[in-house]
């Protein structure tokens, strides 16, 4: 009778697994990591070009004060 289970319990896991790769199992899975890399990517560019025009406007405001002192 146990025989019997796990003989069942194979096949359910057999197609359990069918089921999952029909469904898009891992490649459809790889391609939303891939295209949430991608946009993160493109956030960390606009980040670092924001935080850098943040600077030079800082900087330049504080070369402005210190002419301005003198």
């Amino acid at each position: 009778m146990s025989v019997l289970a796990l003989i069942i319990s194979l096949v359910a896991l057999v197609l359990a697994i069918k089921a999952y790769q029909r469904a898009g199992g891992e490649a459809e899975l790889k391609k939303k990591v891939e295209g949430l890399s991608s946009a993160l990517d493109s956030l960390r560019e606009k980040t670092a070009d924001l935080l850098g025009k943040a600077e030079a406007a800082l900087r330049k405001r504080e070369e402005e004060k210190e002419g301005t002192e003198i």
